[in-house]
């Protein structure tokens, strides 16, 4: 039995990850999918307070309260970045680390640093970021996740990653997951960078699913599939 902790990314919530937690409860797995403070379901939590290290401490408090060990660590998008920050108070408890279509930083970086961070700053007041738009295959499950997106405070895109020891230094497993359904941009892009790096590397595992960046809804199957396979 393999247990899974999956970590969603910014403006959504666990609600993103249900049609994979089937599957997996199905073939007899643990599987967890804490809600990050301030959105999804935890929303009416928000404040200017809310930041990366509140997210860390999210994730971090599920896998220590509940006492999980050799656990497949997976994040999704922003997500990426809580794990990575998980790792400095986790690391001996993780087997298996998948990055989904994430960003996978190094110490002292920060999503509002880069391109990408400069992408998602839009602030819709003083400390919370808009949704930015995504792309579903099925228009009824665009709307019913619109419906559940929800602005996110700013200081989880401005707090820098700490990271003890680059990633390729740690025991466990790695694999990069990149989503291949939409044309690569001329400039490639942080996940295409990382997907890049996945490649090259002899110390990480790179696998693809055919879809846009919301793979756990798009292909929930074939996700959850490939999860059993690393497993």
């Amino acid at each position: 039995m393999a247990i899974f902790v999956l970590v969603h990314g910014a403006w959504g919530g666990a609600h993103g990850f249900r049609k994979v937690r089937r599957p997996l409860w199905a073939a007899g797995h643990e599987v967890f999918t804490p809600s990050l403070t301030g959105v999804g379901e935890r929303a009416h939590l928000t404040s200017p307070q809310v930041c990366l290290t509140t997210h860390i401490t999210d994730v971090v408090n599920t896998i220590l309260y509940e006492d999980l060990d050799g656990i497949v660590l997976l994040g999704f998008s922003y997500g990426g970045l809580v794990v990575t920050g998980a790792l400095e108070y986790v690391a001996d408890r993780v087997r298996h680390l998948v990055y989904l279509d994430a960003f996978v930083p190094g110490d002292g970086d920060r999503l509002a640093a880069g391109p990408a961070g400069r992408a998602v700053a839009r602030l819709g007041s003083d400390w919370l970021v808009e949704p930015q738009p995504r792309e579903f295959d099925d228009p009824a499950e665009a709307a019913w996740a619109a419906a559940r997106r929800t602005p996110q405070p700013a200081a989880c895109f401005t707090e820098p990653v700490r990271l003890p020891r680059p990633l390729e230094d740690y025991p466990f497993t790695r694999t990069y997951i990149k989503a291949t359904g939409e044309p690569r941009p001329e400039r490639g892009g942080p996940f295409w960078d990382a997907a890049d790096r996945a490649k090259a590397s002899p110390a990480w595992r790179y696998r693809e699913i055919a879809t846009g960046h919301m793979i756990a809804s798009n292909r929930p199957r074939e996700l959850a599939g490939l999860l059993l396979e690393l497993a």
